[in-house]
């Protein structure tokens, strides 16, 4: 995947959020990219394919950026400390696609939609292995339950009033923590 394609995606999404996906214009993108619309084309089939590409790219970051602080721990407990520092870190940094996601996901085509689901249903598994490793009390499903109940608390910051980010990053955390660990 090329690094621009990334870049327009990027950018794309940032308008998806402020003016949702109709309110949007190839046009747009490409102004916001730096780049003529049409010129939009050399990358993308639509815009249907730049929302596609925003959805899988900061699904695979959280994935991969999960993944990598879960193996840089061996203590379980740092493990989910190093897990909901960087979903906070995600949540506060990157509030447009919490609500992309949240108000555009029924534009994506099927096979978008999958790869996505693949992705987060994979990021979700990391979070309920880590907790289950903490509570065996639990079972996967329940874990899981969990695991989304949270990422709910922590994906609701777009929609927050803000305190100040650190005041925000310290609350969410220890809710959080509290919430897995209940």
């Amino acid at each position: 995947m090329s690094t621009r394609r990334r870049e327009i995606a990027r950018s794309a999404v940032e308008l998806f959020a402020d003016r949702g996906f109709h309110g949007v214009s190839v046009g747009d993108v490409g102004a916001a990219s730096g780049i003529s619309g049409p010129a939009i084309y050399k990358h993308f089939r639509g815009k249907e394919e730049v929302l596609a590409q925003a959805l899988v790219d900061i699904s695979t970051e959280l994935l991969d950026t999960g993944r990598a602080r879960v193996a840089a721990h061996d203590d379980a407990s740092d493990r989910l400390d190093a897990l909901v520092d960087w979903h906070i870190d995600f949540a506060v940094s990157h509030p447009a696609y919490i609500v992309v996601q949240e108000r555009e996901w029924s534009r994506l085509d099927a096979d978008a939609r999958a790869e996505v689901r693949t992705l987060q249903l994979a990021y979700v598994d990391l979070w309920v292995d880590v907790v289950r490793s903490l509570r065996d009390d639990l079972q996967r499903a329940e874990a899981r339950a969990v695991v989304q109940a949270v990422f709910g608390l922590l994906n609701s910051t777009p929609h927050s009033a803000r305190i100040g980010e650190d005041a925000l990053r310290t609350l969410l955390a220890r809710m959080a923590r509290a919430a897995l660990l209940a």
